[in-house]
C-alpha cells in the first residue's frame, strides 16, 4: 500500500505523524510532529541520529525482540538515558496514518529491573476508524516489582493470546487482521547509513529484497529491481545522471560466484561509454545511489517500505548536487516517507519551508532539545529574508523556545490514548505516575 494522499489536494499523508519519546538516550523528553519529508538538523553529537535509532529501535524489537534490539546497541543502560537520577523507565509514542483514512496510537515503556534485565511496564494500541470510533484495541499494564508483577490486560479481539513481560505484545497479536497493518508498517521502515567501503566490496548474490544498511547488498537490489520494476530503476539513473553528470547506467556484474556494480560513464573524446566497477567509483557517487535506490526499492509492491531514515545525506556529495538530492527526496515522499540528518546549507537552501519539515536538534545540558525552527527565523524565510541554508551558516537555527518548553512539561497521559489508570511502583518510583 502507498501513503495515502488527502482528499481533494493529493498531498501525501506521512505514516509516522507524530513521535513522543521519553528518556531515550540523550532525548528526556520530544513531542514532535513529522511531514513526509523531514529534515533534522543540528551539530554534531546534539542527538539527531538518536532521535533515528528511537524509530529503528522500534523496527528491530517488533521484527526480532526487545532483547535483540538492547544487544545490538549495547544493552539497556546504554539505551535509556544517562543523567542524575539515572531514569530507569524509557517510553515511546506513535501516531501512524494506515489505510482507508485509519489512523493507529502505539505505545509502550520499558522498564530496568534492579537486579538485571527488563520489564515492558506498559504497552498499547488503538486503530481508530475514519469517523474516529475504535477499530481495535488492547492496553497492558504492569505493576509491582521482582516475581510479584501484576498484570492489567484487554483486548478487542477474542481469544487473545497471554501478554508476555519482556516482549513486545504487537508481534504476537499481529495475526489478527485489525493489528496487522500497524505491525507491517512498523516493521516495514529503514534506515540507512550508508558505508561506501562495504559498497565496494565483491558480494554474495542474495534475493535483494531490501537494502541492507550498510548498502552492502547494492548488486542484488539493482537486479531485483532491473527484473521486476525496471522503471523505477529507469528514474534512480535518471536522478543519478544529474547527480554525477556523465553517468548513465548501473548494473549488476558478476565475478565467479560474487557480485558487484557496473557504472557506464561518458567520457569527453571516447565514442562510448566507459565502464567502471563499484571498486573505482567515489564515495558520493556509492551514496547518492545507494539514497536513491533506498527510498524507491519497493514501489508498487503490496508492502513498500513506509519511512526511510537517512544519516547525512549530503556526505561525500558535491554542493552543486545538493538540489538534485532534494529533489529525488520530495519525489519520493509521494509515497515513502523520508526522514534525513544534515549539515548541508545548499540542501536546506532547497526546503519548501511551507511544505517540509526542518527540526532543529541542538544539546541542552546533557540532553537533546528537538523543535521546529523558532518564529523570529521563519518569518525570516517565509518573507524570503534569508534562505534556511544562510541561517545554518550563520549559525543562527534555533529551535522554537515555546514548543521546546510545551515538549518540556508534556505530561503522557494528556495524550489522546485513553489508559489505565494504575498507580506507580518501586521499579518507575523515579518517574511521575504517568510517564510509564
Amino acid at each position: 500500500m502507498q501513503q495515502e494522499a488527502l482528499p481533494h489536494t493529493g498531498t501525501p499523508v506521512p505514516f509516522v505523524a507524530r513521535v513522543t519519546l521519553r528518556n531515550y538516550r540523550s532525548i528526556e523528553q520530544c513531542d514532535v510532529r513529522l511531514r513526509p519529508l523531514t529534515l533534522l538538523v543540528g551539530r554534531n553529537g546534539a542527538g539527531k541520529s538518536n532521535f533515528l535509532d528511537a524509530l529503528r529501535f522500534v523496527t528491530d524489537a517488533l521484527q526480532h525482540s526487545l532483547q535483540q534490539a538492547f544487544n545490538s546497541r549495547g544493552g539497556i543502560a546504554a539505551v535509556r538515558r544517562k543523567s542524575t537520577g539515572h531514569p530507569r523507565n524509557f517510553a515511546m509514542r506513535f501516531e501512524l496514518a494506515l489505510a482507508a483514512g485509519q489512523t493507529a496510537v502505539y505505545r509502550f515503556a520499558v522498564a530496568a529491573r534492579r537486579l538485571g534485565g527488563f520489564v515492558v511496564r506498559r504497552e498499547e494500541a488503538v486503530i481508530k476508524e475514519l469517523g474516529g470510533d475504535v477499530l481495535a484495541s488492547y492496553h497492558i499494564v504492569r505493576t509491582g516489582k521482582g516475581e510479584d508483577l501484576k498484570t492489567t490486560f484487554s483486548a478487542t479481539v477474542s481469544p487473545a493470546p497471554a501478554p508476555q513481560s519482556d516482549r513486545l505484545y504487537l508481534p504476537i497479536i499481529s495475526g489478527f487482521p485489525a493489528f496487522r497493518e500497524l505491525y507491517d508498517g512498523l516493521t516495514a521502515m529503514g534506515f540507512y547509513n550508508l558505508n561506501p567501503e562495504k559498497m565496494r566490496e565483491l558480494q554474495t548474490p542474495e534475493h535483494g529484497e531490501l537494502l541492507v544498511r550498510d548498502g552492502r547488498n547494492l548488486p542484488s537490489v539493482i537486479a531485483r529491481l532491473q527484473q521486476d520494476e525496471p522503471a523505477a530503476l529507469e528514474r534512480i539513473e535518471a536522478y543519478l545522471a544529474v547527480i554525477v553528470p556523465g553517468v548513465r547506467k548501473v548494473e549488476r556484474i558478476a565475478h565467479g560466484g560474487y557480485e558487484t556494480l557496473q557504472f557506464s560513464q561518458e567520457v569527453k573524446g571516447a565514442a562510448h561509454p566507459w565502464t567502471f566497477e563499484a571498486l573505482s567509483m567515489s564515495d558520493g557517487t556509492l551514496r547518492a545511489l545507494g539514497i536513491l535506490i533506498a527510498v524507491a526499492q519497493l514501489l508498487g509492491r503490496k508492502r513498500p517500505v513506509r519511512l526511510v531514515g537517512i544519516e547525512e545525506a549530503e556526505t561525500a556529495l558535491h554542493p552543486a548536487a545538493a538540489g538534485a538530492l532534494v529533489d529525488a527526496l520530495r519525489e519520493a515522499a509521494v509515497h515513502t516517507q523520508v526522514i534525513a540528518t544534515s549539515h548541508s546549507p545548499e540542501i536546506l537552501d532547497r526546503l519548501n519551508i511551507e511544505a517540509d519539515t526542518l527540526l532543529v536538534v541542538r544539546a541542552s545540558g546533557n540532553r537533546t532539545v528537538l523543535a521546529p525552527v523558532d518564529r523570529g527565523s521563519l518569518e525570516s524565510l517565509r518573507h524570503h529574508l534569508s534562505t534556511a541554508g544562510d541561517l545554518l551558516r550563520m549559525d543562527q537555527l534555533e529551535p522554537d523556545a515555546n514548543d521546546a518548553l510545551r515538549q518540556e512539561h508534556l505530561r503522557w497521559n494528556q495524550l489522546d490514548l485513553p489508559v489505565l489508570d494504575v498507580p506507580g511502583t518501586d521499579e518507575d518510583e523515579d518517574e511521575d505516575e504517568d510517564d510509564a
